[in-house]
């Protein structure tokens, strides 16, 4: 019942997220894991696909009130991307919930460049988030 509850609201907060119905610029995927006891550490790699091409970044993020760990695997879209470079920075949210041995949620982000990520995980393990959390983009070089 929790699992619906949660996939349930998650799909309320990317629907009801500013810019959800406009056009996409790009697509993001994800995956990576995270541990946690008071502030959690979370790490992964991703592509961006973006005008046809695909760069390949990795992830590493604060997250405070984190009690667990998990595997999360994500995709989603970004919105006001006009140039690759403006995809690196540090991106922002603020998300609450709980994912216990499994579960989806949506969480929208955005960076200081103005660049903003729809994005849907899926995580396996038990994690409790209850803070702000942010996550820092960087292209493999």
């Amino acid at each position: 019942m929790r699992r619906i509850l949660i996939s349930a609201a998650s799909l309320l907060l990317l629907l009801a997220a500013p810019g959800f119905a406009g056009d996409t610029d790009g697509k993001v995927e994800f995956s990576g894991g995270s541990v946690a006891a008071g502030i959690g550490y979370s790490w992964g790699e991703g592509t961006l696909t973006y005008q046809g091409k695909q760069y390949p970044f990795t992830i590493k993020g604060l997250s405070i009130v984190d009690v667990g760990a998990s595997k999360v695997e994500a995709d989603g879209t970004v919105e006001h991307l006009t140039k690759v470079e403006d995809f690196e920075g540090n991106f922002t949210a603020v998300t609450a919930g709980a994912t216990i041995a499994g579960g989806a949620s949506a969480t929208v982000m955005e960076n200081q460049h103005g660049v903003v990520m729809h994005v849907t995980t899926s995580t396996t393990g038990l994690q409790f988030q209850l803070a702000p959390s942010g996550i820092t983009v960087a292209f493999k070089r």
